[in-house]
């Protein structure tokens, strides 16, 4: 059913987001049978893309990383997508009566990750961690994500659409701000926790 979901975001997604709110799916569903393998998809392409294929920044000689290194950054960046995804739900269900939102915290997990899928599915371009092609592909990812979001709040939240423009501009604020910070924390443990160890 997921999978049919995310077809029919490609093509239309307002009714699309009709149908998926009215599957009333819950919090702990959403995070065993999709959160469990979405984040699985960045953190093991970077992983086999480290290790097997390299990372150049500039075209150079890429440099590939040790398993010892990659392997628990690949298992920390698992979960903190786990906890990211936990963490914008919660901002907003916190926020949403603000807006004139009434709903429960199920459907928040349900608007956080279907919007975010996007950014998920881009991480299959770890698999060839070239610099310029994963912002690339990041960036259409964000691009699309963010027309989710702008269509996905009016219906999950059932607000109008004038107040919805804004409180999804508050959630893409805070969905921005996590982003940086797991992109920073990773980087942060990476190079202090976690030894770089570099294959010749």
């Amino acid at each position: 059913m997921f999978l049919q979901h995310m077809m029919g975001m490609l093509y239309h997604p307002k009714d699309e987001w009709g149908s998926i709110r009215n599957e009333h799916y819950t919090t702990l569903h959403v995070f065993l049978s999709q959160i469990s393998i979405l984040a699985a998809i960045p953190a093991v392409s970077l992983f086999i893309g480290t290790t097997q294929v390299g990372w150049s920044i500039a075209g150079g000689d890429p440099v590939k990383l040790e398993l010892s290194s990659a392997l628990p950054a690949a298992i920390a960046f698992y979960f903190a997508m786990w906890v990211a995804v936990g963490f914008i739900a919660y901002a907003v269900h916190w926020m949403e009566k603000t807006y004139g939102g009434n709903v429960t915290m199920d459907e928040c997990i349900v608007l956080t990750t279907f919007t975010a899928t996007p950014l998920f599915l881009s991480g299959l371009a770890g698999l060839y961690p070239m610099l310029w092609f994963n912002v690339i592909v990041g960036m259409v990812a964000l691009a699309y994500t963010v027309y989710l979001l702008y269509t996905g709040v009016p219906v999950i939240m059932q607000i109008p659409e004038d107040r919805a423009f804004f409180f999804s501009s508050s959630i893409l604020t805070v969905g921005l701000c996590v982003l940086v910070g797991v992109l920073a924390a990773s980087a942060i443990l990476w190079g202090t926790f976690i030894p770089l160890s570099y294959t010749s």
